[in-house]
């Protein structure tokens, strides 16, 4: 069992930042997938980030150049490094992990993009 535990959201002026944290119970090594996903009210759940056993990184459209995701596989932990963030960015902002075919979620964090 996998356990993934967000933090880092809040609110946040048009054009600012903020850098979100998912620490996991397991080795982050052994995790062939993971990423961010991110559900406004009334839309689907998408895809931000995701990032590779192999490093390799993949991005929405809407996030790219604004957005990096990087871990930290000392610490056992995923972050999602968000500038220039707009309205149109709020949301509840997941992580998510796939190990051996298996999914994981955390509980979300909420990230409010207003002046």
């Amino acid at each position: 069992q996998v356990q993934l535990v967000e933090s880092g959201g809040g609110l946040v002026q048009p054009g600012g930042s903020l850098r979100l944290s998912c620490a996991t119970s397991g080795s982050i090594l052994s995790m062939n997938v993971m990423g961010w996903y991110r559900q406004a009210p009334g839309k689907q759940r998408d895809r931000v980030a995701s990032i590779s056993l192999g490093a390799r990184t993949n991005y929405a459209d809407s996030v790219k150049g604004r957005f990096t995701i990087s871990r930290d596989n000392a610490k056992n932990t995923l972050y999602l490094q968000m500038n220039s963030l707009k309205p149109e960015d709020t949301a509840v902002y997941y992580c998510y992990a796939n190990l051996a075919s298996r999914e994981y979620w955390g509980q979300g964090t909420q990230v409010t993009v207003s002046s």
